[in-house]
């Protein structure tokens, strides 16, 4: 039984399409499940998310002090201590005094006292924090091209400074709404009563989904669809609440490390608090990513590596469709709509780009989420050439002794497999192949 198992996990589960209804639905889940499981074995989450503890607990403090500064204009800065120990909640009694030496901190921090050079070191120390979570995003949407310096500033300064407000303004309308009178007059009936109370408490989860979902959009350098961000941070709000219930539970039951660490136990809590906190949130992240490209749910996460063959037809592929959406007038192609449409991986694609435009066949847009174009007139782009660039790509990084694989026999038979190509394809171009000529 335990054969039949593991080859309905590694074989029947991949290659067999269900026929009935429910396999057919059940099947996809059973998939991410077990890709989900091999990246928690693979550990690359859990290192991520314990680098991000330690870059949180440098720029935590900066941070805090930038966004106290920012509500402090808008006269509604004393709302970060509800926030901090809405979200230090599961610490119990050890989150309230947590909170109380962190806003210490921030009240400790004056802008006028650090000057030019400390200011810009503190805006500095808080947008690394954001560069930090976009690579750790961008990792798990196998995105290898981070924004521009420009856009970091612009993006991230941007929801440092407008982020806060938000999140106050919403939490002021829900507690006005609640105390409005309507409410009021609903909360003495019993059904709706019932109805307003049950809404009251799921607010704060549904506010905490409408972030993760926000993060899951913005974050990533790469188009995430919206209906993608709302499935993982559904699944990623369920387990920050079953985990804030299960360590609120651990916390209360530690009485044992605390006579064990002392003080320090009380920094113990809160690093592991921001470790699980991160976790969760990378672990959405990724469901995210599986659930817009389901294509790339596959056992292996490793590198994907084009045979030489495939990487030809699927370069041809790519400048075929870049080509056709050219001479149609149609809109470009983003990395992420060629994904979709080859059905490769993320990072394959992003190789197969990286090249053609090293090698002057295509160039990318300054667009938000930038599309490709041709550099070049594709009448005056040979087919030979672009079998050329994509057959020696690469070529560059080995470097081999001159003449080392020379040998006569061998130089006949290339030669002849050339020339034989070079009369198969005299004159074609890339406007040749789209036409079909």
């Amino acid at each position: 039984m335990w054969k039949r198992f593991t080859n309905f996990l590694m074989h029947e589960l991949w290659e067999t399409e269900a026929v009935d209804p429910v396999r057919r639905r059940l099947y996809p889940v059973l998939r991410i499940m077990l890709v989900m499981g091999q990246e928690l074995a693979g550990g690359q989450l859990t290192l991520r998310a314990m680098s991000l503890v330690y870059t949180t607990l440098l720029s935590l403090v900066p941070l805090l002090a930038v966004s106290f500064s920012v509500l402090k204009a808008f006269g509604v800065h004393n709302q970060i201590e509800p926030l901090l120990l809405t979200y230090l909640e599961p610490l119990g009694s050890r989150g309230e005094e947590i909170t109380m030496h962190i806003l210490t901190f921030v009240d400790n921090m004056k802008v006028g006292v650090l000057g030019s050079v400390g200011v810009g070191l503190l805006i500095y120390t808080v947008i690394s924090l954001t560069q930090k979570v976009e690579s750790a995003f961008n990792y798990v949407w196998r995105v290898s091209r981070v924004r521009s310096l420009p856009r970091r500033f612009s993006d991230y300064l941007s929801v440092i400074m407008v982020g806060p407000v938000l999140v106050v303004a919403a939490l002021g309308m829900t507690a006005t709404l609640m105390s409005s009178t309507l409410v009021q007059m609903l909360l003495e009936v019993p059904v709706f009563g019932q109805l307003v109370a049950l809404a009251g408490k799921s607010i704060p989860f549904l506010l905490i989904i409408a972030a993760f979902t926000f993060v899951y959009i913005f974050v990533p350098n790469i188009k995430v669809r919206f209906r993608s961000a709302l499935v993982g941070a559904l699944i990623s709000g369920i387990l920050w609440q079953a985990t804030g219930l299960g360590f609120a539970t651990f916390v209360a039951n530690s009485t044992k490390y605390t006579a064990i660490y002392s003080g320090l136990a009380i920094l113990m809590f809160f690093m592991i608090w921001l470790y699980l906190s991160w976790f969760i949130l990378l672990f959405g992240a990724q469901i995210s990513y599986f659930h817009q490209h389901p294509q790339q749910v596959r056992l292996q996460r490793d590198a994907f590596r084009f045979s030489s063959r495939l990487k030809e037809r699927a370069g041809l592929v790519l400048l075929y469709l870049v080509t056709d959406a050219y001479m149609q007038g149609r809109p470009r192609w983003t990395q992420d709509a060629l994904v979709q449409r080859m059905g490769l991986p993320g990072d394959a694609v992003a190789d197969l780009l990286r090249v053609l435009e090293q090698r002057g066949l295509l160039a990318e847009t300054g667009d938000e989420h930038p599309g490709y174009l041709l550099a070049r007139d594709p009448e005056h782009v040979s087919l030979g050439e672009v079998l050329d660039i994509l057959r020696s790509a690469d070529e560059a990084e080995h470097h081999l002794r001159a003449n080392a694989l020379d040998l006569e026999p061998v130089d006949r038979v290339i030669d002849r497999v050339q020339q034989a190509r070079n009369d198969a394809l005299a004159g074609k171009t890339l406007k040749d192949l789209v036409m079909g000529r």
